[in-house]
C-alpha cells in the first residue's frame, strides 16, 4: 500500500466512464488457475469490481475491500508519470464505498490496495488506464501517515516483487487486503482495520508457489492503554490510534484463517518452512527487519 495525492478533479477519461468495459483480473494468468479469494462465510456480501489487470471485492457492510488481486507481467511493464485523483466508483452507489470524507482533515493516509504500478503493463493505452484505475477509492484503505521503518520495509517488499517481475520477466500474481474484524475501532461510521495481508503467487520451476505476508499497525499498547486511547480519539473525533508498522511472513492458512477467505492452491503451494504446530498468532509469523529476513525468496530464472 502506498500513500496517494490528495483527491480533485480528473482530466482522465476512466475517470467519467462507465468501466463497464474492465475485464479484471484474470484467473488463467499464471498458468494454474488461481481463482479470486473467496469468503468462506456465504453470508458475507462480496461485490467484485473488475477494472484493468486487477479486480477489487468489495465488502459493502465495510465500505471497503476485502480483497484485491492483480497480475503483473514482469515482461510488459511500462513506466507511467500519470497525475490521476481518488474518485469514486459509479458502479457502486456512494454509501458502499468510503470517499474522501472518511480521509479528510486528519491522519490517515490512503493506501493503495493494488499499488499503483503493478497493473500498468501492455499496450500504451491499456497501461495508463491501469494506473488511472487504481485510483478509485475501491482500492483505498487508511493506513498510518508516520512513515516508520516497518512501513519503509513494507513498501520496500511491494518494490522488491515489482522490480524482480520486471528484472527476471516474471509474472506474478498478488492477492492484497486489510484484515477486516468485527472488533475493529469506528471513525467517521467506518471501522478502521488493524493489519493487512499479501500472498504472493508465482511458478517456480513450473510448479506453482507462494508466500504471504502480514503488515501490522495496531497500537504497541496494553489492552487497557488502547481502550482508553480509543476513547480519547473518539471523544476528539480523531481517527483510532495506529502503532508503528510491523511486517511479517506468515503462513498463507494463518491469513485464511484471519480473513475467511479461500484462496484456492495457494495454501498448498506455500514456500514458507510450516512452523511448529503448537505456536499460535505471531508466534508462527517470521517478523521482518529487511528483505534478507524471507524465508523463501522468489526464484531468479527466468
Amino acid at each position: 500500500m502506498t500513500p496517494s495525492p490528495e483527491p480533485g478533479p480528473s482530466a482522465t477519461p476512466a475517470a467519467t466512464s462507465s468501466l463497464a468495459d474492465r475485464a479484471g483480473y484474470d484467473p488463467g494468468f499464471l498458468g494454474p488457475q488461481v481463482p479470486l479469494p473467496t469468503p468462506t462465510d456465504p453470508a458475507i456480501e462480496i461485490v467484485p469490481l473488475p477494472y484493468t489487470h486487477f479486480t477489487v471485492l468489495l465488502r459493502p457492510d465495510r465500505q471497503l475491500a476485502a480483497a484485491t488481486t492483480v497480475a503483473i507481467d514482469g515482461a510488459r511493464l511500462r513506466d507511467s508519470d500519470r497525475d490521476s485523483r481518488w474518485r469514486l466508483d459509479p458502479r457502486l452507489p456512494n454509501g458502499h464505498q468510503a470517499g474522501n470524507e472518511l480521509y479528510a482533515d486528519n491522519s490517515l493516509d490512503r493506501g493503495h490496495l493494488v499499488r499503483r504500478l503493478d497493473p500498468v503493463w501492455g499496450e500504451p493505452g491499456e497501461a495508463e488506464r491501469a494506473d488511472d484505475d487504481t485510483f478509485h477509492y475501491t482500492n483505498a484503505a487508511p493506513q498510518a501517515d508516520i512513515f516508520n521503518q516497518g512501513k519503509e520495509l513494507w513498501l520496500g517488499l511491494e518494490t522488491y516483487l515489482l522490480e524482480h517481475a520486471a528484472e527476471f520477466d516474471r509474472r506474478l500474481v498478488v492477492h492484497t487486503g486489510p484484515v477486516l474484524l468485527d472488533s475493529d475501532p469506528v471513525y467517521r461510521g467506518v471501522k478502521i482495520p488493524l493489519r493487512f495481508w499479501k500472498v504472493v503467487g508465482f511458478l517456480d520451476d513450473g510448479q506453482l508457489a507462494a508466500t504471504a505476508y502480514i503488515l501490522d499497525q495496531s497500537p504497541d499498547l496494553t489492552a487497557a492503554e488502547a481502550a482508553r486511547a480509543l476513547a480519547k480519539a473518539e471523544a476528539e473525533g480523531n481517527p483510532p490510534p495506529l502503532g508503528a508498522f510491523r511486517t511479517f511472513q506468515a503462513p498463507i492458512r494463518d491469513i485464511a484463517t484471519l480473513t475467511g477467505l479461500d484462496f484456492g492452491p495457494l495454501p498448498a503451494a506455500d514456500r514458507m518452512p510450516t512452523p511448529p504446530a503448537v505456536a499460535r498468532g505471531t508466534e508462527r509469523w517470521t517478523p521482518l527487519t529487511s528483505h534478507h529476513d524471507i524465508a523463501w525468496r522468489l526464484p531468479e530464472n527466468r
